[in-house]
């Protein structure tokens, strides 16, 4: 897996496409002219048709050819030695679909209604596969299809699985450093799974033991009473408030039950659902977007874009600044910036205000034990910064470009719903305040046709997805 320094991550440049969060003056969504950043194809000057030659120079060739796909292995991961275990996949696979690890839904939002995972109160409805749909990976479930609705409402969008192995952090805001460390804190986010360790372990015993003992050995005898108190598996997940009991799991995230155990039951524990966590890690790997039409292009195929796709191209490496971020195989840097945050209103009502993004995110996962520095890592990744400086104020990772033409919305927050409104963003330079930290990026004045011609290239950029055999429980 790429790693990275921290002076890697602390990225200065102006960053263009960085899908992380905007709104226009008001607070709404950023609208436009006539041609609104759309398909192009006529300009404002009495009708005149606005469709130039590409011009691709020998400098853009080269900037373009280093944002080839690569179709090579995966990167090492250190922290998970069974990464690339094809029996450690086949498990986290069946893992990624399985509901009954997860807790009660809360909250009336989940009403039983089609957009829901189930009704308010009842458990063992949500899934890693719930608000990352196969296919894009992404949630295009939720109502309104902006941020998720799981147990919850989660604050933030879901990012695409796809060729996330490439990347160093994990987040909008870097708070992992591994995908199973990752994939542990939906488990024990309250608007997530709004699970515990202990349930997710006691139930790995339960429901997948032979499947556990092939790839990691012997379980510890989690159902003995005398070292992990056995609760009713509906229990998990309630209410940790006032009214909650001794028969109550209690809240997410090792509370209750689980730290009135021995140190060597607590490391039983956890070790059990990092092991789980990391066969999820090893599916997960798996999921790849592949090679495109742009990259049949590069490879000499000039019929495979269209005139307003390479006009996109070009500006994508020249006049729109695009590549200062949105570089490599993967159309992203894997840093994080500070594109100026106005939050806007999304989904029931909902506005993230002072999302200080890295400048949280990151400093939680340098303390985290389950970091991949920690004693349940099989291998430091070396990919934290040593520190975090007020550079990280308000930044958010720069997500890949590959593969999102199909998103249903945009940015951190998802509160763009269309790339013409996420161009036209970028173009006008973000908003100049309402958001924590220092924008980096200023205005380009692109044209509505430049607008529509990156808007064109970056849907070029769809592969194939994941294999077929990927997008559901492996067969039995």
């Amino acid at each position: 897996m790429r790693g990275s320094s921290s002076s890697a991550l602390i990225a200065r440049t102006a960053c263009v496409f960085v899908i992380a969060c905007s709104s226009g003056s008001d607070g709404q969504p950023a609208t436009g002219g006539p041609n609104d950043g759309g398909s192009g194809g006529s300009g404002g000057d009495g009708g005149v048709i606005d469709d130039p030659d590409p011009v691709i120079t020998d400098d853009a060739r080269r900037a373009l050819e280093a944002l080839r796909y690569d179709p090579a292995p995966l990167p090492q991961d250190p922290s998970n030695r069974v990464a690339d275990d094809a029996t450690a996949r086949v498990f986290g696979q069946k893992l990624f679909f399985d509901t009954s690890l997860s807790g009660r839904l809360l909250g009336p939002d989940n009403d039983g209604s089609p957009a829901t995972l189930g009704k308010e109160g009842e458990a063992g409805r949500v899934s890693c596969a719930g608000c990352h749909l196969p296919g894009g990976f992404v949630d295009t479930r939720s109502p309104h299809r902006q941020i998720s609705l799981a147990a919850q409402w989660t604050s933030r969008r879901t990012p695409t699985l796809l060729d996330v192995s490439f990347f160093p952090l994990y987040n909008w805001d870097g708070r992992r450093d591994s995908i199973w460390g990752q994939a542990i804190g939906v488990m024990e986010s309250a608007v997530e799974f709004n699970s515990s360790r202990l349930f997710v372990a006691e139930q790995v015993f339960r429901l997948h033991r032979a499947d556990y003992e092939a790839v990691f050995g012997a379980m510890p005898p989690l159902d003995d009473a005398q070292r992990f108190p056995q609760l009713d598996p509906l229990q998990a997940g309630c209410d940790p408030g006032p009214a909650a009991t001794a028969a109550c799991r209690g809240k997410p995230g090792d509370k209750a039950d689980y730290d009135g155990m021995t140190p060597d039951a607590q490391i039983a524990v956890t070790t059990v659902t990092v092991n789980a966590a990391k066969a999820i890690a090893a599916y997960v790997r798996a999921l790849r977007c592949g090679p495109s039409r742009f990259d049949k292009w590069l490879d000499g195929d000039e019929a495979a874009l269209n005139r307003s796709e390479q006009r996109g191209a070009a500006l994508f490496v020249g006049a729109g600044k695009c590549v200062d971020c949105h570089s490599g195989a993967h159309f992203s840097d894997g840093k994080f910036h500070n594109v100026g945050l106005r939050p806007a209103t999304v989904a029931v009502a909902f506005t993230d205000t002072g999302d200080r993004g890295a400048g949280e995110g990151l400093a939680l996962a340098l303390e985290d034990p389950l970091n991949s520095k920690g004693a349940f890592s099989d291998g430091d990744r070396g990919v934290l910064p040593a520190a975090v400086g007020p550079e990280f104020e308000g930044a958010f990772k720069t997500p890949m470009l590959r593969c999102i033409a199909d998103h249903p919305s945009f940015m951190h927050t998802g509160q763009l719903t269309s790339l013409d409104l996420v161009v036209r963003f970028f173009s006008r330079g973000g908003d100049p305040a309402g958001f924590p930290g220092t924008n980096e990026i200023g205005p380009l004045g692109l044209s509505d046709r430049e607008q529509a011609d990156v808007v064109s290239f970056i849907r070029a950029l769809e592969g194939a997805g994941a294999d077929s055999a990927l997008l559901g429980p492996p067969a039995e």
